[in-house]
């Protein structure tokens, strides 16, 4: 599972001119489904996004979780994240997840974050959406539940 995270003042998403998620303050994560993905990776993704400190403290240091700020999720699904482009110039995307395993576990993911008690917007799967948002600082981590699984140090 692939997250990209960007700390946000705000963001929405938009379906057929319709917004149907915004937040204020908090993260907007673009989440890539892979093939080889269980309820396993939306459980320590869930938890190690909703702990990460990348919020300001009262002396503006990075000690703080959206959870410590009350802040909010925008989760918005993104199987792109999931391209292979190490061969030629058109990306692969046979690493995403299957269509309806992927929305599952992209449901659950969100299930996961609000049973952290966290507040989530959701994007629409499958669907064709515009993305606006107001990147904080400007603040962005990719994390890949395959990397988190390895050691530090090796």
């Amino acid at each position: 599972m692939k997250a990209l995270i960007q700390r946000v003042a705000q963001a929405s998403v938009t379906v057929e001119d319709a917004v149907i998620g915004k937040i204020g303050n908090g993260l907007l994560i673009f989440l890539g489904v892979t093939a080889e993905d269980t309820e396993e990776e939306c459980r320590m993704l869930a938890e190690k996004i909703c702990k990460l400190r990348i919020f300001a403290d009262e002396n503006d240091k990075t000690n703080c979780s959206v959870t410590d700020i009350g802040g909010s999720l925008l989760v918005v699904s993104q199987f792109t994240l999931c391209a292979d482009c190490r061969k030629g110039t058109r990306p692969s995307f046979s690493k995403a997840g299957p269509p309806d395993e992927a929305n599952r576990l992209y449901r659950y993911f969100t299930e996961q974050c609000r049973a952290l008690g966290l507040q989530v917007e959701n994007g629409e799967f499958g669907a064709h959406m515009q993305v606006a948002l107001c990147n904080d600082g400007p603040f962005t981590i990719w994390l890949d539940t395959d990397e988190l699984k390895k050691p530090r140090r090796q």
